[in-house]
């Protein structure tokens, strides 16, 4: 590629600044020529479509509108898609791995604070601090002194189910402390799953075996309703199940007449539908932890997702390869 690069963003303008802190953009800027007063919301207004006829890096992000043949046609030059992002489902065709286009992503970067949601959940239910908080909201008073049965994260199980960037992550954070994690994922084989330092148990074992159930595999088709009415049934009286994952991966039916039975609590960062409609007993059910799709990168957060991308430029740049490309053969398993 020659000294600097001609790029330019493509994704909701208004996440250019959030995603490129000034410091970030000086570096992004120190390494490719790009401008930041021009972001690509429309691949079709007269000025992005002008300027697509030279740009040799595409810096995608949350909006970015899908890159078919069209699109491509018209940006001869470009040789490198570097998405500011996890998923890159949303926008990206067949049409660029055809074209030779490498595609870069952030996601394992986006993967760390999702990981870290995670993590404090798992310990909180270890706690059981959800109920036990709202007793002591009510209660404005407990005992001094006793020891509560069931709670505690010495030997706590906890399941993992799918190993993708988040599990992975999921995984280290977790070998600080004194828990049993166990994983299942159809794509990992036993030599695998002991580089990672876990058992590898079927689907139903892990469900009977663990403590607190927590969800990392992709929505696919395959995956759609993983955890039903049956699924939910398996798993152990007084056991927690955390979804960052996405909302599709749960029967939420089946898990609100769990809910409502008192036999199992859940966390819930992720529903279906999303967000949830104002009268879901999700809401009021002492038993559910709700939150507002907030595990993944906000706030400064979202600033490690541009130095990932700056980072892969100054690569490309030094003419290697990207270190987080996609490899499009993985996409139909991974989110």
């Amino acid at each position: 590629m020659p000294e600097r690069p001609l790029a330019m963003f493509a994704m909701t303008a208004e996440n250019v600044p959030w995603i490129f802190p000034p410091e970030v953009l000086a570096r992004l800027r120190a390494c490719v020529d790009i401008d930041p007063g021009l972001v690509a919301e429309d691949f079709t207004a007269p000025r992005v479509r002008e300027a697509l006829a030279g740009v040799e890096i595409l810096i995608t992000g949350w909006g970015c509108p899908r890159l078919d043949a069209a699109v491509l046609d018209a940006a001869p030059e470009l040789r490198a898609v570097l998405h500011a992002a996890g998923s890159v489902k949303g926008f990206a065709t067949p049409a660029l791995w055809e074209r030779g286009i490498a595609v870069s992503s952030a996601a394992g970067a986006n993967a760390l604070p999702v990981a870290e949601y995670a993590l404090a959940m798992i310990l909180l239910a270890g706690k059981d601090l959800f109920a036990h908080r709202d007793r002591f909201r009510t209660d404005r008073a407990f005992p001094m002194g006793d020891i509560l049965p069931g709670v505690g994260n010495f030997g706590r199980r906890v399941g993992i189910v799918g190993a993708s960037r988040i599990g992975r992550r999921l995984i280290e954070l977790l070998r600080p402390f004194d828990l049993r994690p166990s994983l299942a994922d159809p794509y990992v084989d036993a030599a695998e799953a002991a580089r990672l330092g876990v058992p590898l148990l079927p689907l139903d074992d892990l469900l009977r075996s663990s403590d607190i159930v927590t969800l990392h595999a992709p929505l696919t088709p395959e995956t759609r309703r993983l955890i039903g009415r049956r699924e939910l049934a398996l798993m152990p009286d007084g056991s927690f199940l955390v979804n960052t994952a996405r909302g599709a991966l749960v029967d939420h039916e089946a898990l609100v007449d769990e809910l409502r039975a008192g036999r199992l609590s859940a966390v819930l960062d992720v529903t279906e539908p999303e967000p949830l409609p104002a009268g879901s007993p999700l809401f009021d059910l002492p038993n559910a932890f709700v939150t507002p799709h907030l595990a993944g990168s906000q706030g400064n957060e979202v600033a490690r997702l541009g130095l990932t991308v700056t980072e892969e430029a100054e690569r490309l740049r030094g003419g290697e390869a990207p270190a987080y490309a996609i490899d499009p053969g993985a996409l139909e398993r991974t989110a």
